[in-house]
């Protein structure tokens, strides 16, 4: 059994900004035969193959942050093999990956959903939606990479689209057709397996740009 720590971050319930953007953009790298989904692998293994790759090439350097947890209680069935009965995290986890590319910090969030019209919102933690909007008033590039496992599409959705939902009042989940218009939408391929850099150079060449849309 694994507790949250209790909290609450309700000093920062604030806006963050309203994305103007409407047009949804698609990576170039795309192989059409190529399903790593249909082979049982899951968002999270598709993203470390990627990061390995980009690790291996020296195109980027990016690491799923560990999560800090206190073991309570092992049990020990048999003498070569301990079971954890309870633990707590020592501390808050914030988001799943970070690194840096081209100079650019990194850190985003990957989320999957059985959901085929919507995204829901209470995949997030509060302290996560924090964590990212404090990162981006660093200049951070940050984002979400949602997978909607039942239709195989994939999205990298920038983090203040993500943010600006979950704080609106009465507002649970985010529709397909707002994270179409909002992200860009990548697809399984080879090497890497999920060519995620792909959508975050749409994000730097947004902020170079004077008329940027994204405004991540």
């Amino acid at each position: 059994m694994v507790k949250y720590p209790n909290g609450t971050f309700a000093a920062f319930r604030k806006s963050v900004g309203e994305p103007t953007f409407k047009k949804n953009q698609k990576s170039n790298y795309y192989r059409k035969n190529i399903n790593f989904s249909d082979r049982g692998m899951t968002l999270e293994q598709m993203i470390n193959e990627s990061n390995k790759f980009y690790r291996l090439k020296e195109i980027a350097v990016v690491h799923k942050k560990p999560t800090p947890i206190q073991i309570v209680k092992v049990d020990y069935p048999k003498r070569s093999r301990a079971v954890i009965k309870e633990a707590y995290f020592r501390q808050e986890s914030t988001t799943d990956y970070n690194g840096v590319y081209n100079g650019y910090y990194l850190d985003f969030e990957a989320k999957e959903t059985k959901n085929k019209t919507s995204f829901p919102l209470k995949n997030f933690h509060e302290h996560q939606i924090v964590h990212l909007t404090e990162c981006l008033k660093q200049k951070g590039i940050c984002f979400t990479i949602i997978g909607f496992t039942s239709l195989n599409r994939y999205f990298v959705t920038p983090a203040n689209v993500i943010a600006k939902a979950w704080w609106t009042q009465n507002k649970s989940s985010v529709t397909l057709t707002e994270i179409e218009e909002w992200s860009v939408e990548i697809k399984s391929g080879f090497q890497p397996t999920l060519p995620y850099l792909e959508a975050v150079d749409y994000f730097i060449a947004d902020r170079k740009s004077k008329n940027g849309k994204y405004k991540i």
